[in-house]
């Protein structure tokens, strides 16, 4: 399987001025986990994630006032929609990170979580077994 098959084709974006609240409500409207960040003048996406998130909860910094910018990661590692699932796991855990975003050539087409990949390998795997069970040799994975 590769990334095309897992990724989230639901891509929430939010600029760096954006307060945290306003990015949290996106992604919680959405049903996300991350938010990729634009900014027409910096060097490229940044993310921002619930982890994000949380820690400034945690560190009682003020949702309405603190902004994305402040928060986000910005040195990301980017997936492309040909590698295989296990690549994309393999940099995750290399950079200790929980989603990568998903390019196509340039374009932003994406995010994967480590609960896509996941979810992707346990379906592989529930569909092999009921093909062994029904009998079906060679039957898709």
């Amino acid at each position: 399987m590769d990334v095309r098959d897992g990724m989230n084709r639901v891509v929430v974006t939010v600029g760096p001025h954006h307060t945290l609240r306003e990015a949290a409500r996106r992604m919680t409207a959405a049903e996300v986990g991350a938010a990729v960040v634009l900014d027409p003048d910096g060097e490229g996406p940044g993310i921002l994630t619930e982890r994000d998130l949380l820690h400034a909860c945690g560190r009682g910094d003020d949702l309405d006032r603190e902004h994305v910018g402040d928060h986000m990661a910005q040195r990301l590692t980017y997936a492309a929609v040909e590698w295989p699932l296990e690549q994309a796991a393999e940099e995750m855990v290399r950079g200790r990170f929980r989603h990568v975003v998903v390019l196509d050539g340039s374009e932003v087409v994406g995010i994967l979580s480590m609960r896509d990949i996941v979810r992707c390998w346990t379906q592989a795997r529930t569909r092999r077994r009921d093909a062994a069970k029904s009998g079906r040799i060679g039957a898709p994975t």
